[in-house]
């Protein structure tokens, strides 16, 4: 009689609970991709806004959209936590918080620096 697989054959990657050191290396890979993505768009608003004056107060005007204004807090994050946990990953580079205990302490404070400073920046855009 052949033996039963212990693997699973559906694997639903939303119900695998992640360890917290790994959300961070996900959430980071996730926020430079929207970082790369953004920055033609970037680039783009920064060229208009260079050619005159009334291109500038066009860019402004964009900027000042609910949607644009969404799309700056959702950077703005990923800016954030890129930066945040680019540190962290420098940090574990140099041989420094390798420890698990320590390793998802600088984790969690990765969360939480990063959710201060997007308060703070989503009280100045708002």
């Amino acid at each position: 009689m052949p033996s039963r697989s212990a693997r699973p054959r559906f694997l639903n990657l939303f119900q695998i609970r992640q360890p917290i050191t790994a959300l961070v290396s996900i959430i980071h890979r996730i926020s430079g991709v929207l970082l790369f993505l953004s920055l033609p768009f970037a680039v783009g608003l920064l060229h208009l806004s260079l050619r005159s004056a009334g291109d500038y107060q066009r860019v402004l005007h964009w900027l000042a959209l609910p949607g644009m204004k969404l799309l700056g807090l959702l950077l703005g994050w990923a800016i954030l936590h890129h930066f945040f946990a680019g540190l962290r990953f420098l940090l574990l580079d140099l041989d420094l918080g390798l420890r698990l205990q320590t390793a998802r302490a600088t984790a969690w404070s990765v969360f939480a620096i990063v959710a201060v400073f997007f308060l703070l920046l989503a009280w100045r855009l708002a």
